[in-house]
């Protein structure tokens, strides 16, 4: 309850500064210019709308003086549009909340004024009437900074889903020429260039992170994670690919079970993201359950396998299919004496090694497959169509 002769100070005081309320709103303006840069340059910006929501913000001050419960809620609603316009705006919150100090300032120093001129006897009856005065700028302060924080936490939101919406465009190759522009910005990738994508699955949640060895450190990359597969989108700058890694091996970090990398081959700009990002794809089809990471630069033979898989599994079976047949000891055997001595560039002795037997063993083994299928592994046409087979077996897993 405030004294009624001081109620009837602040009435006749507050009336006044609505009459006076475009040279109110002047002076706010000149003390914004003088204390706050973020609203200097909103005056020179749209000084006209910054004086007209300074004149509102300051109306409605000074009538919840003269008429609190009336003029509650209107004023509520006044300062909230406030701290979400400026929140949109991109205006500092501490120079909102500072611009609001000063005009609560400024209206009680009008108040004073204006009551010394009128009555100067009547000053010290505005001391009971302070208190009331500050914590209604200290109650729309907190409504501001609620209302623009709120505001903040949906624009970031917004933003949050439009990336998304752009990253994925980009990768299933759905995105607008149009939106590129857009993309890179909010990306922050350039427009042209080189790129390679980065597939990854598997392993634990934080995928991009246990995939960081895939990418050199400071490559500018955007992840988009996705419910099975995170993408990598990573700007090659005047590389061909993705270098491997130069660290010794045992600098580098121990494998993470059960994480899949892939990694494309490189594309020209951002619009052939999605051909990238079937690239991605392949590598990463490539990769053994068990983990690992593929370039699909150095797996092409297996790649065509994995791109056609029926053509793989039809291949497979028309040269391997006598050694499938076979009970599973003596196929594995032969099978694996074949992988191995391609592996070791058709070296005998260091397959034989590889395998713990000697290399007439392994010749015999050979020739075994050899007489099974029907092919010579001296005839270069022979010996790529068992590659293929083989590889076709290793990477479609069944």
């Amino acid at each position: 309850m405030i004294d009624a002769d001081a109620l009837r100070v602040l009435h006749r005081a507050a009336r006044a500064l609505l009459d006076d309320l475009p040279d109110l709103t002047d002076r706010l303006m000149a003390l914004l210019r003088e204390q706050e840069p973020a609203y200097r340059a909103a005056l020179t910006k749209d000084p006209t709308a910054t004086w007209q929501e300074a004149h509102r913000s300051l109306r409605h001050s000074v009538a919840s003086l003269l008429d609190p419960r009336g003029a509650r809620d209107a004023a509520r609603r006044c300062s909230w549009r406030i701290g979400a316009a400026r929140a949109e705006q991109g205006l500092p919150l501490d120079a909102l909340l500072h611009a609001f100090r000063l005009g609560g300032s400024l209206v009680w120093q009008r108040l004073v004024e204006e009551t010394s001129r009128a009555a100067p006897e009547d000053v010290r009856l505005l001391v009971h009437v302070a208190a009331d005065v500050w914590n209604f700028v200290d109650e729309h302060c907190t409504l501001v900074a609620d209302a623009y924080r709120q505001t903040e936490w949906q624009l970031g939101r917004r933003r949050e889903n439009r990336v998304r919406q752009l990253a994925a465009g980009l990768l299933d190759g759905t995105g607008r020429i149009a939106d590129l522009p857009e993309a890179a910005r909010a990306l922050g990738l350039p427009e042209h260039g080189r790129y390679v994508v980065v597939a990854v699955a598997g392993g634990p949640p934080a995928r991009p992170d246990a995939a960081r060895a895939a990418v050199p450190p400071g490559s500018r990359v955007h992840w988009h994670a996705g419910a099975e597969t995170d993408y990598g989108i990573v700007s090659l700058g005047d590389h061909d690919g993705l270098p491997e890694p130069h660290r010794p091996e045992a600098a580098q970090d121990a494998p993470v079970p059960g994480l899949r990398v892939g990694v494309g081959s490189p594309v020209d700009g951002l619009a052939a993201v999605g051909d990238a990002r079937r690239l991605a794809d392949t590598a990463l089809t490539i990769c053994p359950p068990a983990g690992g990471t593929v370039r699909l630069a150095d797996q092409l033979p297996a790649a065509l396998v994995v791109s056609s898989p029926e053509l793989g599994r039809a291949l497979a079976e028309k040269v391997l299919g006598p050694l499938l047949r076979l009970e599973s000891a003596d196929r594995d055997v032969l099978l694996d004496t074949l992988t191995t001595w391609l592996d070791c560039d058709g070296s005998a002795q260091r397959a034989g090694e590889r395998l713990y037997c000697h290399r007439n063993t392994v010749l015999n083994r050979l020739r075994r497959c050899e007489q099974l299928t029907g092919r010579s592994l001296a005839r270069p046409a022979d010996l790529v169509e068992f590659s293929l087979a083989l590889t076709a077996r290793r990477v479609l897993h069944d």
